[in-house]
């Protein structure tokens, strides 16, 4: 339908008030500088960040600190700018005016030359739709309009390194093109295609391949330019607009020796002040991605043989629908996470938000049924670790239960198998990306350097949380037997634990840790509410029972004036007692009141410039843990704690994926980034019982 001269004039005089009021409102919110920026994000293979305060100061990197370049310039009439990295050297950046990250979308804003081009990020990671959340596509957005009343011919282009494929820049690549329905596809992978061949931490993929998938209908081409260095392909492009015409055929090769770069130049074409936009895709995918007790899992987007192509398409398809839907859901995520924490709250939970959920994945057993494993960034890069599911379920047990579900029960399923023999849970299922058995401490092979209560504490605690949220103990009730044997455990070694390790262990072991202790009791009170809710009314009485005359005691030995001791036998110390949170989350209510009310007083007299130390013996603190205790205290408590946070995050100067262990004092990271703990940050809003079913209602996979 052809429009009025009229109606054109309303619409663009509507779009520019919108477009001033927008303006307004961002001028008002503070502006933030993220320790890093999260581009493209999906798991621990696939996630490349910006950790510059501009996104023209340096290439982008992998999460573990190594570069994996993805280079953009704009071309304003005829002149060309660097928008994303710092190619070419001589080259000027376009000014960066604003950053803004939300739960599934980046955005940058560049204003000159008379525009405003935003380039945005969005990663539809909805956890409640498990399909989309484990889809490995990235949209990359270019969005354009004049801010001075003249037409402006725009161009852009994308720039992709081969070193995205592999895990050195030594290792040879392989590339080509592919055509499907509805786009054109450049693909690179390694050569030797070495599927699950290592594990570790520090480690990039060496197998699969990265897909740049530029789609029909935009105004856009795409080729595969080899060469020592990008030079050629961004002086082409900054003189004519174009890069070169014919794909390059000589291969394989290292990145370090010429392996090609994924190009692809996008026509925005006369740009005037009605937005003008252009997308790509960007994606990875590895055929197998896990391997669990020995057998070889994909990913569960693939759970029913969709070929790549398909998924591809499938994406591109959706691609409007689904950024109209991201974008409301980023906007009504922040209003909520707002109304319940403020407004410092909301900027910690959309930084922590793709974070959490880029350090797992999603795969699908042999009945297509989704298993979530974590990996341990940077910590040991073990996989399926239990007290790193723990801190992590709340941003699942909020979105999703059925996700937390499918991270638990591999768990389950392995410690109820012959091999495993011992009285309480695993730490682990392996090393990354390989679940074949614990490695951590003693393994298999003998119970030092465990963490029996730690664990048992923490599979009984997610069990319970999994029920209440899901409405029944369908879980629980499956490995019944088990879970009564770690019970047992924690009644008979819980109240005064022995020196061992808690999820803390990077402070060492640790004899009649009081924190630990009330994760034990809780962990029973937490086992007598399953068993109520299976009907099991004597065993709950019993258990609960136990529970009530291990708090009474926890009391008397844990005392120390107006706050309670680090360990039981350490007079004159102290430590923040986060695991209490569980005591009101699950309706508990095992501890007095009272406990909570003199803790919070007495841990906001120790709180430094960015935060509350971990307990008395360093200055270092752990941010998940910073928010459970700020979320058992009163709404003023709660701004007390989280205002040192979101200035850290502004200021902090390691610039690393968001670290959950930092010193309180100088800001700087101690160790840990990039890890799934960060989603541990919504438990203020998972203590919102209306917020949390209304988030909870939206999941498709119940």
């Amino acid at each position: 339908m052809s429009r009025s001269p009229l109606r054109c004039i309303l619409f663009l005089c509507l779009f520019a008030c919108a477009g001033l009021l927008k303006a307004q409102l961002e001028a008002q919110q503070p502006q933030h500088r993220p320790p890093a920026v999260p581009l493209v994000t999906h798991n621990p293979y696939f996630s490349i960040w910006s950790d510059f305060d501009k996104l023209t100061d340096g290439p982008t990197r992998h999460w573990t600190g190594s570069p994996q370049p993805l280079t953009s310039l704009v071309r304003v009439d005829g002149k060309a700018f660097r928008i994303m990295g710092n190619q070419p050297r001589g080259m000027d950046a376009l000014p960066q005016t604003a950053v803004s990250v939300e739960a599934t979308h980046t955005t940058y804003t560049f204003q000159g030359a008379g525009i405003e081009l935003q380039l945005s990020f969005f990663t539809p990671a909805f956890p409640q739709d498990m399909s989309l959340l484990s889809r490995p596509v990235t949209f990359i957005t270019w969005t354009a309009h004049s801010l001075d009343g003249a037409q402006h011919t725009v161009d852009a282009m994308l720039d992709v390194s081969p070193i995205l494929a592999v895990n050195t820049e030594a290792d040879a690549v392989t590339w080509g093109r592919s055509e499907t329905g509805s786009m054109t596809v450049l693909n690179v992978g390694s050569r030797d295609q070495r599927v699950l061949d290592k594990r570790g931490d520090n480690l990039r993929v060496d197998w699969g391949y990265f897909h740049l998938g530029v789609p029909h209908g935009e105004h856009a081409d795409a080729v595969a330019i080899g060469g020592p260095d990008l030079r050629p392909a961004l002086e082409s492009f900054a003189k004519n607009g174009t890069v070169s015409a014919t794909d390059d055929m000589e291969m394989p090769a290292a990145p370090r020796d010429g392996a090609a770069h994924l190009d692809a130049v996008m026509h925005l074409g006369s740009v005037g002040s009605a937005p003008a936009a252009e997308h790509v895709l960007v994606s990875y995918t590895e055929g197998f991605v896990l391997e669990y007790l020995n057998q070889r899992l994909r990913s569960y987007w693939d759970r029913n043989g969709q070929t790549v192509s398909g998924m591809l398409n499938e994406a591109e398809e959706g691609y409007s629908v689904l950024d109209a839907r991201g974008r409301q859901y980023d906007g009504q995520l922040t209003t909520d996470l707002t109304g319940t924490g403020g407004a410092d709250y909301a900027y910690l939970g959309n930084l922590s938000y793709r974070e959490s959920l880029a350090a797992c994945e999603l795969a699908a057993d042999n009945e297509g049924k989704p298993q979530y494993f974590c990996k341990e960034d940077f910590s040991n890069g073990c996989i399926g670790t239990v007290d790193v599911m723990y801190p992590q379920a709340p941003i699942l047990l909020f979105f999703n239960p059925a996700l937390m579900e499918a991270q638990v029960e591999p768990v389950l399923h392995y410690a109820q198998l012959p091999r495993w023999r011992f009285p309480f849970s695993p730490h682990d299922l392996g090393t990354w990306p390989l679940a074949d058995g614990q490695v951590y401490g003693g393994g298999e092979r003998t119970e030092e350097d465990q963490m029996p209560v730690e664990e048992s504490g923490d599979m009984l605690i997610l069990a319970d949380a999994i029920a209440q949220a899901e409405g029944n103990a369908h879980l629980a009730e499956r490995y019944w037997p088990l879970l009564g044997k770690w019970a047992d455990y924690l009644r008979k070694e819980g109240l005064d634990p022995a020196n061992q390790l808690s999820t803390d262990d990077f402070a060492g072991h640790l004899a009649h840790n009081a924190n630990l202790s009330i994760k034990a009791i809780d962990a029973i009170g937490a086992y007598a509410d399953l068993a109520r809710r299976l009907g099991h009314n004597e065993v709950a009485q019993q258990y609960r029972t136990s529970a009530e005359g291990m708090v009474k005691q926890f009391m008397s030995m844990a005392a120390d004036g107006d706050h309670t001791k680090l360990a039981f036998d350490k007079p004159g110390t102290w430590s923040q007692k986060y695991n209490l949170v569980w005591d009101s989350l699950l309706g508990l209510h095992l501890f007095p009141p009272s406990l909570r009310e003199s803790e919070l007083r007495f841990y906001l007299t120790h709180e430094n410039a960015y935060g509350v130390p971990l307990d008395s013996r360093k200055t270092y603190t752990k941010l998940d843990w910073e928010l459970w205790s700020a979320t058992m205290g009163t709404p003023e408590q709660f701004r007390q704690f989280v205002a040192p946070l979101a200035k850290w995050a502004d200021a902090t100067p390691s610039r690393v994926p968001m670290t959950d262990w930092y010193d309180t004092i100088s800001g700087a990271q101690e160790s840990f980034q990039a890890r799934s703990v960060v989603g541990g940050l919504f438990i203020k809003a998972l203590a919102d019982p209306a917020l949390a079913k209304k988030w909870q209602a939206m999941a498709k996979d119940r």
